[in-house]
């Protein structure tokens, strides 16, 4: 069970790096030498890693990516939503995106990019703190309350701007308003000058999956009466996509 433990911290390590050396898997990792040479032959060997001729650094195999196309969880949804979401991107001029809840942390599953040339850098597959941005308080809201609390409890949130909540008991009156209202926001909470308005989605026990949708936009692009003149559209587009999954 260590040994398959170490072998997935390898894997997740080499992907979030994208290309790493065996120095530089052990350091990061903190794996004895011996150990991972075995391990890291042995993930090549099965094609989850391939190992550059030229530079000797790691990076994912096709098996990875095999694996990662016969997962279909959310692709549906993510199929449904995308031209409901570009829609939107085009007529708030803003970028929108599509997450579920891992733990305490938010999984882009689609993202529709805003055509302004001044917007957030995201992509499919990157994953935020959840207590941070609008989108994470908006899954944490989809669970029930006791597990919510339990999951902030769990770990230490780290403070990312001067406004990130990091207080658990404040963290649950967050979430437990978003629940009554139907949105959540992000002033400027996971980085300085971006802000965000997001809306529960789906629940687990209507797709198998907690989903949510968010409008994101810099600070100095914020139109009157924000967040409200966001929550419009972007409720009608949620709206919009449960019709289309028949929800």
């Amino acid at each position: 069970m260590k040994s398959a433990a170490r072998a997935l911290e390898i894997v997740e390590c080499v992907a979030e790096a994208g290309a790493l050396s065996f120095n530089d898997i052990v350091a990061r990792l903190g794996l004895p030498k011996s150990s991972a040479h075995g391990l890291l032959r042995t993930l090549e060997g099965e094609g989850w890693l391939v190992q550059e001729s030229e530079t000797r650094r790691f990076t994912l195999g096709l098996k990875v990516w095999q694996l990662g196309q016969r997962y279909d969880g959310h692709r549906g949804l993510a199929e449904t939503a995308k031209p409901i979401m570009d829609a939107l991107a085009r007529s708030t001029g803003e970028t929108v995106q599509l997450a579920r809840l891992d733990g305490v942390e938010n999984v882009y599953i689609a993202i529709s990019l805003s055509p302004n040339p001044m917007r957030m850098a995201s992509t499919v597959g990157m994953r935020l703190h959840a207590h941070a941005t609008g989108i994470g308080k908006a899954l944490l809201s989809t669970l029930d309350p006791g597990e919510a609390r339990r999951r902030l409890s769990a770990v230490v949130l780290p403070r990312l701007t001067a406004r990130t909540v990091t207080d658990p008991d404040e963290l649950m009156r967050i979430v437990t308003r978003t629940a009554d209202v139907g949105y959540a926001v992000d002033d400027e909470e996971f980085v300085e000058g971006c802000r965000c308005v997001a809306v529960p989605l789906t629940a687990e026990g209507e797709t198998g999956i907690a989903a949510a949708l968010s409008v994101t936009l810099p600070t100095q692009r914020t139109p009157d009466g924000w967040p409200r003149s966001l929550y419009a559209p972007l409720a009608h587009a949620a709206e919009e996509i449960r019709a289309a999954m028949g929800l």
